[in-house]
């Protein structure tokens, strides 16, 4: 009774504390989107993501309800930090939801104009406004509009001790007039208040470079990504403790007697999870990170080690050496990685399944109308057969005396050739190991696009190439050509794409530039680089995050340096926050459900390559 009396009034008193408007509210995962748009369209770094922001204690006044309730201590506060530009979860401050949303707008559009200095928390924001109005003046209206409604909410200097209100009366002349102010004044008194969250600034963040590198989940082979929290956190670096054991005690400690020992408790066994565990986690401010240089007699790997040479695939020729982007200093590192072409050990020659079989006769029928075939050009001065139309033609202009004495009196056929050439690329990491549906893997799903693509092309006569790739590391990006520019799509090659399996991970960067390097070498006109993938660009070492993305981007633009046009097909769901920085607003396609793939590639292709 005792506990249904108290969780009764938690829920009174924390709702009557809630200054939120729930009817109101906007999430960021339903504007994310057009966050990102507003954010580059306004001449924001293209590189960063629009993620959830950190709660953070702010140490301002709060209400008794709030005190009694231990609610609002903490604020999601935007910042832009690193590669990121994080903003809170949901805004829910003003009554009316076109105002939230007009919040998390004007965020974007500030960050978008924010550039790193040293200057005053107060003062930075002043000049990122003030240069975000001048350049889009159709932004006044809308920040108005959000001062207002954002001074309404805000504690009355008047009701505040002089330090404290001299600080409201400051911030308040900086949102009315930007640039106003040159700095925020000092508290003076012990125990004074920290200011009220200005929720239309950037929070200064005090993780800087220094800060750990992000822990990655690793997802298990068998497939399904790991759910994790919602809930972010602020991240210290600090030393491991010295201390290798906790308290000693003089005495036997399972003598002490204390009512705990009487007390019937649910207690977590060794193989269960601490649920309290979580929830601890969850009320701290920041989690401490520490490296610790002890080596243990187990510990689980993450790392994958190369098949012994017996089992593994063949290596062809010594490897080719290939650059790398390094963007945080802006330079192509020569020679950085080491492209290894290899062979299946295991590839037989085969037919195509015989489930693919009608797929494949409805793909050639339809793509055969895209193969070369003779045409008639009208009006040539020589040919096979006379042109009545410009006999004619010519006739009444004689007549009227305006014959202008060129013979173009014709028919002639010439071969309608389709110029081009196309290499796809497909992604054969790890992850292809997870189930796309209950009946098949993400690699079977690659399989089957594959070979139905390669017999779509052979309808037409299109020269094509079938290649895969994999990485462990930058000596090890491994390279599969399953079928060449000069080899016919014959049993062997599909042979060699049956065998195809999951392999270690994502260096896209190398496998690009060396596809382009193949591409570049054949003689069509138009040359098409079609690229299969499943996930973001990464690697065991310092290929991931941003790292890898402006990689993989810097090779993209090396590919179109040299007239190659490169195209995307992903079906990782969260390709959109970064495939536009890589490939182009238009360069890629994503499919939601990804055994779609197969019939879907080939449709793309006729389109991509329509004259």
């Amino acid at each position: 009774m005792e506990e249904w009396v108290g969780g009764l009034w938690d829920k009174y008193i924390t709702r009557a504390s809630d200054r939120e408007h729930e009817g109101a509210a906007v999430y960021l995962k339903d504007v994310e989107k057009t966050l990102g748009m507003v954010f580059r369209a306004l001449g924001g770094d293209p590189g960063l993501r629009v993620q959830q922001a950190v709660a953070e204690r702010h140490g301002a006044h709060r209400s008794l309800l709030q005190k009694v309730a231990g609610t609002g201590f903490k604020a999601q506060q935007a910042s832009v930090n690193g590669d990121q530009l994080r903003l809170p979860e949901r805004i829910a401050l003003f009554l009316e939801a076109r105002l939230n949303r007009d919040l998390y707008i004007w965020l974007a559009a500030l960050a978008a104009h924010d550039v790193p200095s040293d200057e005053a928390w107060i003062v930075r924001n002043q000049r990122a406004t003030v240069v975000a109005l001048d350049r889009y003046p159709g932004l006044t209206s809308r920040y108005q509009s959000l001062v207002a409604a954002t001074l309404s909410l805000r504690r009355e200097p008047a009701a505040m001790p002089a330090d404290e209100a001299a600080q409201e009366r400051a911030v308040r002349e900086a949102l009315q007039t930007p640039g106003s102010v040159t700095a925020l004044p000092p508290l003076r008194r012990k125990g004074a208040k920290q200011l009220q969250p200005v929720p239309l600034w950037l929070h200064s963040s005090s993780v800087g470079p220094g800060a750990p590198r992000r822990l990655q989940h690793q997802e298990a082979a068998e497939g399904g990504a790991v759910e994790e929290a919602e809930q972010r956190h602020k991240a210290e670096q600090t030393e491991m403790p010295t201390e290798k054991n906790g308290i000693l005690f003089m005495f036997r400690a399972e003598s002490l007697l204390t009512w705990a020992e009487y007390v019937k408790v649910n207690r977590n066994l060794d193989d269960e999870a601490d649920g309290d565990a979580a929830k601890a986690a969850r009320d701290m401010d920041k989690l401490s990170v520490a490296q610790d240089g002890e080596r243990v007699a187990s510990r689980v790997r993450f790392d994958l080690d190369l098949p012994a040479a017996a089992e593994d695939d063949l290596p062809l020729g010594p490897g080719i050496p290939l650059p790398e982007w390094d963007f945080r200093k802006q330079v192509l590192k020569p020679d950085y990685c080491r492209l290894q072409p290899m062979a299946s050990r295991q590839a037989e020659a085969a037919e195509l399944p015989e489930r693919l079989r009608p797929h494949a006769r409805r793909l050639r029928s339809q793509f055969a109308a895209l193969a070369p075939t003779r045409r008639w050009l009208k009006a040539q001065p020589e040919g096979v057969e006379a042109d009545i139309d410009a006999w004619v033609r010519r006739q009444a202009d004689q007549r009227v005396g305006v014959a202008d004495g060129m013979d173009k009196l014709y028919l002639t056929q010439v071969q309608q050739e389709r110029d081009l050439a196309c290499l796809a690329l497909a992604d054969l990491s790890l992850s292809t190991d997870a189930w796309a549906s209950d009946e098949q893997k993400v690699i079977d799903v690659i399989r089957d696009s594959l070979m139905l693509f390669a017999e779509a092309l052979s309808a037409t006569g299109d020269c094509f190439s079938l290649c895969g790739f994999s990485s462990l590391k930058r000596g090890q990006v491994r390279f599969h050509e399953l079928k060449t520019f000069d080899r016919p799509y014959d049993a062997e090659a599909r042979g060699r794409v049956q065998a195809i399996k999951p392999g270690y991970y994502t260096r896209l960067g190398a496998a690009i530039r060396h596809s382009t390097a193949l591409l570049a070498s054949q003689p069509s006109r138009q040359r098409l680089l079609l690229i299969l993938s499943d996930g973001k660009p990464y690697d065991l070492d310092i290929y991931e995050g941003r790292y890898g993305i402006e990689d993989t981007r810097m090779s993209i633009l090396e590919a179109r340096e040299q007239g190659i046009r490169a195209f995307c097909v992903t079906i990782d769901k969260e390709g959109a926050s970064y495939l536009p920085h890589v490939f182009g607003a238009s360069g890629f396609t994503l499919l939601r459900r990804p055994e779609d793939l197969a019939t879907q590639l080939p449709m793309l292709y006729a389109q991509l390559t329509r004259e």
